[in-house]
C-alpha cells in the first residue's frame, strides 16, 4: 500500500544488499517439479500486452491455478523489492505443492506495455480477468480451479475481479485494506512514524503537514500553483521539504491509480463474493494494520453471505510477512526472510484444500 508523506519515505532508502536465503537457486528450474514458461497475452479492452512466468507442476493433468496480485506501483513478476522477491519465493512454493502459478509484470514493467500508474484499480481488475481467460485455454490448467492471489493494494484487485466472474474459484488477501485507501493511509503514517521511534509531536506535526497537502493539490487542479500553496504552507509550519520531493508527492497523488485507491471501498467487492476466502495480516504491519482492516474484512464478507472465510492475525510478521525485530519500514531490507515460511504453509495448505 502506498506511502505518501516524505517524512515516512525517508524510511525507504537504506537498501542492503544481501543473497536472500529463500529465492530458488539453480539448478533450476530443469531439475525442479515444475515448469518455468515465459507467457504473454493481450487485454485488448486495457490496450495493453502483459507478460509473465507461468510455473506449472511437471507431469500430466490438468493443475489448479493461482494469478498472483502484487501491490501499489509499478511491481515486476516478482514483487521485487529492496532486494526480496516474494512472489517468486511464493510461485516456488506452491508449484512444488501441485499449483500452476502465473506471475505478471505490471503495466509498463518488463514486458508489459501501458502505464501502472495510469491504471485504476478496475483497469488492474480487468488485467487479472485476462490472465485469468488466458489460463482457462491452456490444457494444462483446470478451468474450475483458478484463484487470485493479491498482496496489499493486490487484494483490494483480487477481490474486485473476483466480484465480476464467475471464472474466480477463490481469492487470497495478503495483507489486504478492508477499509478505504484514505483511511488506511493516515493510520499508515502514523504507525510508520511511531515504529521508528517519533512522538507524538512529531506524529501530529508529519499529519497535518500531509493532510494539508492532500487538500491543496484537492484544491489546486495546476501543479505549479499546488506547489507553490504547499511550500508556503510548510515553510510557515517549519516543515522543510524540497521543491523536488514535493513535486513527487503532487504527481503521485494526481495519479489515477492512487486517486482510484483512496477512494475505493474494499467492502463493495468484499460483500459481493461468494467463492472462499482467505484474508491474512501480520500483527506488526505497519502499512495495512491489522486492528484496522482484518475486522472490517470480515463484516464486509459475512455481511455479503460468504460461508467459507478465514480471517487470521498473523504474530509478529511485517506488511512484506516478514518475521520482524523493529518492525519499521527501513527494517525490510535488513531481514534476511523474504516471507515467512509459516504464511507460506498456511496459504498453501488453504490452497490446497479449497482446490480439491
Amino acid at each position: 500500500m502506498f506511502i505518501r508523506c516524505a517524512a515516512v519515505l525517508s524510511l525507504l532508502l537504506c537498501v542492503v544488499a544481501a543473497a536472500r536465503a529463500q529465492n530458488p537457486k539453480p539448478p533450476f528450474p530443469y531439475q525442479s517439479p515444475y515448469q518455468s514458461i515465459e507467457v504473454s497475452y493481450q487485454n485488448q479492452a486495457g490496450g495493453v500486452k502483459l507478460a509473465g512466468t507461468l510455473t506449472p507442476p511437471r507431469g500430466g493433468g490438468r493443475f489448479p491455478a493461482a494469478i498472483l496480485i502484487s501491490g501499489s506501483g509499478a511491481e515486476d513478476r516478482d514483487e521485487t523489492i529492496l532486494g526480496h522477491k516474494p512472489f517468486l519465493v511464493i510461485a516456488d512454493y506452491l508449484s512444488r505443492r501441485g499449483i500452476a502459478v502465473l506471475r505478471v509484470d505490471d503495466r509498463g514493467v518488463g514486458g508489459s506495455t501501458g502505464d501502472a500508474m495510469k491504471a485504476t484499480l478496475q483497469d488492474q481488475a480487468g488485467d487479472v480477468l485476462t490472465g485469468v481467460e488466458f489460463l482457462k485455454g491452456r490444457a494444462d490448467i483446470d478451468p474450475r480451479r483458478i484463484g487470485v492471489i493479491g498482496h496489499s493494494e493486490g487484494g483490494i484487485i483480487a477481490s474486485i475481479a473476483a466480484s465480476g466472474s464467475m471464472s474466480i474459484s477463490f481469492v487470497v488477501m495478503l495483507g489486504g485494506p478492508g477499509v478505504p485507501g484514505i483511511q488506511v493511509l493516515r493510520l499508515q503514517e502514523d504507525m510508520i512514524l511511531r515504529a521508528a521511534g517519533a512522538d507524538d509531536a512529531a506524529i501530529a506535526k508529519n499529519r497535518a503537514a500531509a493532510d494539508m497537502m492532500v487538500e491543496a493539490i484537492q484544491s489546486e487542479p495546476d501543479n505549479q500553483t499546488a506547489l507553490a500553496k504547499i511550500r508556503t504552507r510548510l515553510d510557515e509550519m517549519k516543515s522543510p521539504m524540497p521543491d523536488a520531493a514535493i513535486q513527487a508527492q503532487i504527481a503521485m497523488l494526481r495519479a489515477p491509480e492512487t486517486q482510484s485507491a483512496l477512494a475505493y471501498d474494499p467492502a463493495e467487492a468484499l460483500g459481493k463474493l461468494k467463492v472462499p476466502v482467505l484474508a491474512l495480516i501480520g500483527s506488526k504491519d505497519v502499512q495495512v494494520p491489522p486492528q484496522q482492516n482484518l475486522p472490517a474484512i470480515s463484516a464486509a464478507l459475512k455481511a455479503g453471505g460468504n460461508k467459507d472465510f478465514t480471517v487470521r492475525e498473523l504474530p509478529g510478521l511485517n506488511h512484506l510477512f516478514q518475521r520482524c525485530d523493529k518492525c519499521t519500514i527501513a527494517e525490510y531490507s535488513t531481514i534476511e526472510e523474504s516471507f515467512s515460511p509459516v504464511a507460506l504453509e498456511i496459504v498453501g495448505d488453504w490452497v490446497k484444500l479449497h482446490t480439491r
